[in-house]
């Protein structure tokens, strides 16, 4: 009996894990998580220790997830009207009563906010910072009125780098700026990538992305412009921090793909491209952010 009891509780348990995952945007959170761990390890020119990283690890997740589910608590009605989002939790109800999402989700800001603030005030303001951006600024103001709502929500991305650089004691680093800058242009390639794939969803729910306000190749066109600042600031990252071949060598490459895609989604502006764009988007992302901890970390100088 007991048994049986146990294999009824346990997929029980592991559903309402996985609806919390998706309730936090949990894999979301753990890119933007790299971001501000890179821009430890650029404000510290290498190792910087565990104090700032476990500072950075614990309160950019913790601040992360709270805006995450701040998003999802908000945008619950226009989710359900698209086929990307409506089998979110609060969209299906597997989350019966989401009346304690907002008391959850401003706590998990406030209270890592609060608890830095005394020894390190630029940290405390960058953490509330990107929950405001992402939270007020995108979700609440700029997602339903304006196609520059990603343009400027990208900057929650840009102050989870500066949180990592303030962490460091170094957020107005050059590199730390860089690579904050990089994420601000990324941020609309990566998502209007993303909106081409589901451009009719955002129309149903009248949510004004670029792709819906304008034509498939004009706001290719328009990531291709956000893409060429992203990989201008990358590849100038080079430049700013002592990151030698082992960062160079690597996001060359990556830089190259990333524009060869998005000047191919502009001549043939196609959901597979745009698709195949996202996760280039993504990939090239996540190569630079690991890029420049290696960098930082080995301090490899060219041989010449």
């Amino acid at each position: 009996m007991l048994q049986q009891e146990k294999r009824v509780a346990s997929p029980t348990a592991s559903s309402v894990l996985s609806e919390l995952i998706v309730l936090f945007k949990v894999r979301i959170v753990v890119l933007l998580l790299l971001s501000a761990i890179a821009g430890v390890f650029l404000g510290g020119h290498g190792w910087p220790g565990w104090r700032p990283l476990l500072l950075t690890f614990v309160t950019g997740a913790l601040a992360a997830m709270g805006s995450s589910a701040w998003n999802q608590y908000l945008e619950r009605q226009s989710d359900a009207l698209m086929t990307r989002t409506r089998k979110r939790p609060l969209v299906t109800e597997a989350i019966v009563s989401p009346g304690w999402v907002p008391y959850v989700a401003t706590a998990m800001i406030v209270i890592p906010v609060a608890a830095v603030l005394p020894f390190n005030p630029a940290l405390a303001l960058f953490l509330a910072l990107g929950a405001l951006i992402y939270v007020v600024i995108y979700t609440i103001w700029l997602k339903p009125r304006t196609t520059l709502n990603i343009v400027i929500g990208g900057a929650a991305g840009s102050a989870a780098v500066l949180a990592g650089g303030a962490a460091a004691n170094a957020w107005s680093d050059p590199a730390v700026i860089a690579l904050a800058i990089l994420l601000f242009f990324w941020t609309p390639i990566h998502f209007w990538a993303l909106a081409l794939v589901y451009r009719e969803d955002y129309a149903r729910a009248n949510v004004p992305m670029l792709p819906v306000t304008a034509t498939p190749r004009s706001a290719a066109f328009w990531g291709l412009v956000h893409g060429l600042g992203a990989s201008i600031s990358g590849l100038g990252l080079a430049f700013l921090s002592q990151l030698g071949p082992v960062y160079t060598l690597p996001v060359i490459i990556m830089t190259g793909l990333l524009l060869w895609q998005s000047a191919m989604l502009v001549r043939q502006p196609t959901k597979k491209r745009a698709y195949r764009l996202f996760h280039t988007s993504n990939f090239y992302l996540f190569v630079v952010l690991l890029a420049a901890i290696v960098g930082s970390v080995m301090n490899v100088p060219w041989p010449w």
